[in-house]
């Protein structure tokens, strides 16, 4: 939202040539189109890469974010488009950072969100700092997001394409970093207008399919990862329902998340049953009839609040909630107890809310993402 003609497309009073800007390159069409576009312009890019786990197991597979070959990809683009390209070794980072809290999450009965821890903990934490270091204006990513200039502060919005819309993973980007980062894809109308970039500046990953799986968890096999890191976590146990009677054995807690149905093995009764709570002291899967997934009051930790008055300042404030990734925003009520914590009331009850997904808040009749935080348990 820029009105001041003499700033240049990133929102500094100077020319492009003079303004210096750190792309964090995953090797995928997204963050290769913000690199070679932003190069075209002819801005002072740099473009950095992050390996975050084993190289060699990588190399193995495609379409998986940060993996071998996607190392390589990056490096390929920047080399076409004649601009600087470093890889990061952030293994140890991101081991203790994101894939044990992973792991820890699991054990304990939650259902984690790798993605915006690695946003919060790596990209948006270490590698900004790196960017400052570099001396950079600021740091572009790939992100499907938007950052407007509102009347107080930076302000974080929803993409303009829904279905590409990335808020959910960013809800955790704090005012300081929001002043450095830039999402130069946020804008555009749909993920075909990025490819058609891609092939405008003969990028060779234009047709390279979007990654679908958790980085480091390429086969989709996340007990297989926890197993690895923690053998015997997956115990076997009973599954009962509400009163605790017995209806069969699961394969380890870690295997079920909340609001499951398949895979529970118990076939043959008259209605079908889900995943209702997680008992990890008596590693216990409790399943019942699918309105016991129906929540209505959430409580909520770790909020990242982006609103221009202090969070504290209002006994309940009106918004719209995200409880999933996958759900459209809901009307709900947010009642602060704390800084950091909030009981979120929703107005209309949620299905198969689960703790350690995030709760992220969107102010009613505008695309702005206000925060959010962590789902601590279900009331």
């Amino acid at each position: 939202m820029q009105t001041d003609q003499s700033l240049n497309s990133l929102g500094f009073a100077k020319s492009p040539a003079q303004t210096r800007v750190v792309v964090a390159m995953s090797g995928g069409v997204d963050s290769s189109v913000v690199a070679s576009m932003l190069a075209d312009e002819g801005y002072d890019v740099i473009g950095v890469t992050l390996q975050l786990y084993d190289h060699g197991a990588a190399l193995a597979k495609k379409g998986a974010c940060c993996a071998g070959l996607d190392i390589y990809d990056a490096r390929r683009v920047a080399s076409d488009m004649k601009f600087p390209h470093f890889t990061l070794d952030y293994e140890n980072i991101f081991k203790e950072t994101v894939i044990e809290e992973f792991a820890q999450s699991y054990l304990s009965g939650a259902t984690p969100v790798p993605c915006i821890r690695c946003n919060e903990r790596v990209k948006f934490k270490d590698l900004l700092e790196t960017a400052k270091d570099l001396d950079a204006d600021c740091m572009a990513t790939g992100h499907y997001i938007q950052r407007k200039i509102g009347t107080h502060q930076a302000e974080l919005h929803r993409a303009a394409d829904a279905n590409r819309d990335q808020s959910y993973f960013l809800f955790s980007t704090t005012p300081e970093q929001l002043e450095f980062l830039r999402f130069p894809l946020g804008h555009l109308p749909s993920k075909d207008e990025t490819r058609t970039l891609a092939a405008k500046y003969g990028l060779s990953v234009a047709d390279k399919p979007d990654s679908q799986d958790i980085c480091f968890v390429p086969d989709g096999n996340y007990s297989g990862v926890i197993e690895k890191l923690h053998p015997g976590a997956g115990k076997v146990g009973d599954i009962v329902d509400g009163f605790g009677t017995v209806l069969g054995k699961h394969k380890g807690v870690i295997n079920y998340t909340i609001g499951q149905r398949r895979g529970l093995g118990i076939g043959g009764l008259s209605d079908p049953l889900y995943v209702v709570a997680l008992n990890v002291e008596e590693n216990k899967v409790i399943v019942g009839p699918k309105d016991q997934l129906k929540t209505r009051f959430v409580p909520i930790d770790g909020i990242n609040w982006l609103g221009d008055s202090s969070f504290m300042n209002e006994q309940e404030i009106m918004v719209y909630v995200k409880v999933r990734s996958t759900r459209p925003p809901r009307e709900a009520i947010v009642r602060p107890l704390s800084q950091q914590s909030a009981i979120v009331e929703l107005l209309n009850p949620e299905e198969g809310v689960a703790p350690g997904q995030a709760c992220v808040f969107y102010e009613a009749g505008t695309s702005r993402v206000l925060g959010g935080g962590w789902i601590t348990a279900r009331a």
